[in-house]
């Protein structure tokens, strides 16, 4: 078993390296990828449309898509999200962006809370994931 703490490079570094975005652990017969709770960034760490569930939701996934990329997964592989909503009556916005990921079913297993507020201001969901590849090393 092999455990990676991973920053890819072709993500934005989260905020003054206090976290890796993956955790990967490469195991017999496959990786599990659980990735750190993603926010709706720019390259520069500023919060895209603050406030707006449908764009950060946009960004949000396509962050967690390229951190998946990095490690040879898509979001076929993804087993669980977990979400973070300051407003769950954005739920079906979000839920419009996130369906069209997954083509499944049933999609993968899901937790879905609201919180009073999140790290940064204007952002208004974060989303983890978790992936299994099968046959990786």
């Amino acid at each position: 078993m092999q455990r990676i703490l991973d920053n890819p490079a072709n993500v934005s570094a989260p905020f003054g390296d206090r976290f890796a975005h993956v955790a990967r652990v490469d195991l017999d017969g496959g990786a599990l990828l659980m990735l750190s709770g993603q926010v709706a960034v720019d390259d520069s760490g500023e919060v895209v449309a603050p406030g707006d569930i449908t764009v950060q939701s946009e960004r949000v996934f396509a962050i967690i898509g390229d951190i998946l990329a990095a490690h040879g997964a898509t979001f076929a592989d993804v087993v669980h999200l977990r979400t973070f909503m300051t407003n769950l009556d954005d739920l079906p916005a979000y839920g419009v962006s996130r369906r069209g990921l997954f083509d499944g079913t049933p999609p993968p297993a899901s937790t879905t809370v609201e919180v009073s507020r999140l790290f940064l201001p204007g952002a208004v969901l974060e989303v983890e994931v978790t992936a299994v590849l099968a046959g990786q090393r």
